[in-house]
């Protein structure tokens, strides 16, 4: 069965959150997701949106993976891309859809006159990392991820 690579529509979004859920588990964080569909519908396909989408629809209108990325500013390199989350659905995974969702936010933020597009990938997922190396990536050794959650950063701005 073949596939095409479109814009993500508000009408994906059931199927977006869908993915980002099956990321998730896949990433054994399944109860981390608390996104609703709308929350994409909002932030993702209203006047202002903070994201887009490409989606890897089958023929059949089957969504089968989805790129989701935002622009984001460097301050050493100016406009980049930073993609949150590439995903195909694991029985779909090996047609070259995700090669393909890839592609096209790579041939976007070039379009875009983009700097640098940027993600994380898990240290144990030697499967991407491989991918991402043969395309000429590069992964960062010394560079760790931060984050502070909802909770924390309540207590933070209440204590401070």
């Amino acid at each position: 069965m073949s596939f095409t690579i479109r814009e993500g529509e508000a009408r994906d979004v059931k199927a977006i959150l869908n993915l980002i859920q099956e990321l998730a588990d896949f990433e054994k964080l399944p109860n981390e997701v608390e996104l609703t569909t709308e929350d994409l519908m909002r932030d993702g396909f209203s006047n202002q949106p903070k994201f887009k989408t490409f989606i890897a629809e089958e023929s059949d209108g089957n969504i089968v993976g989805m790129a989701l990325f935002y622009e984001r500013y460097s301050t050493w390199k100016g406009k980049i891309i930073h993609l949150e989350d590439l995903m195909v659905t694991q029985s779909k995974r090996g047609i070259g859809a995700g090669k393909a969702l890839y592609t096209a936010v790579l041939k976007y933020a070039h379009e875009q006159g983009c700097k640098r597009v940027s993600w994380e990938v898990l240290d144990w997922n030697k499967s991407a990392i491989k991918f991402y190396e043969s395309t000429g990536a590069n992964i960062l050794d010394g560079w760790q991820v931060v984050q502070m959650n909802e909770r924390k950063l309540q207590e933070f701005v209440k204590n401070n």
